[in-house]
């Protein structure tokens, strides 16, 4: 890739070090959406054993690609995002990847579609981490950061995304008894 094209494309994707997410930090700072993509692709770097027959170097590519329509939109919650949302970021993100060298647009475009249809175990795995990460994280910062339906989802949350996947429902159920502990120790 040109140089030039590499910086340019670096100048947008560095928006997500500031993007916040609605989840907090242990230390106590807003998560950033470049934080959780980078937690989302370690989880998948040492899941790669589990799924011996799935290509785990192209989950890590979704992970890190999976959220730069934020880059355009800010990070919305999923208990607050609605189809419109959804669709700017995605006209969003695909004009911006319609502006990118051909082999790359091609490659994401071809790799977003995949996530979107959730058809492959590779879109289903990454899917699956994009929830878990979401529950681990919210473990990991401060109850007092928690807004009251966060009680419940981090009970629930990705449970319908794991389900496909024996060691993904004990990752699952782990995260779920660590919920319960830090409610029970908050009280």
């Amino acid at each position: 890739m040109e140089a030039r094209k590499l910086l340019d494309i670096l100048l947008v994707a560095e928006r997500l070090k500031d993007t916040t997410r609605h989840c907090y930090t242990a230390r106590g700072r807003h998560e950033s959406v470049a934080e959780h993509s980078w937690m989302m692709t370690l989880m998948a770097f040492f899941m790669r054993d589990e799924f011996p027959d799935v290509d785990m170097d192209k989950v890590m590519r979704m992970c890190v690609i999976h959220d730069l329509g934020e880059c355009f939109t800010g990070d919305i919650p999923t208990f607050e995002k609605n189809e419109a949302h959804e669709q700017k970021e995605e006209d969003l993100l695909y004009g911006w990847v319609d502006s990118l060298p051909e082999k790359y647009a091609i490659e994401m475009r071809e790799l977003y579609e995949e996530m979107s249809e959730r058809k492959t175990a590779e879109a289903k795995i990454y899917k699956a981490i994009d929830g878990l990460e979401a529950v681990i994280q919210h473990n990991i910062s401060d109850i007092s950061t928690w807004i009251p339906k966060e009680y419940d989802l981090n009970l629930t949350y990705a449970q319908d995304k794991v389900e496909f996947s024996e060691y993904l429902k004990e990752l699952r159920q782990l995260v779920r008894e660590d919920t319960l502990k830090k409610i029970d120790e908050a009280k």
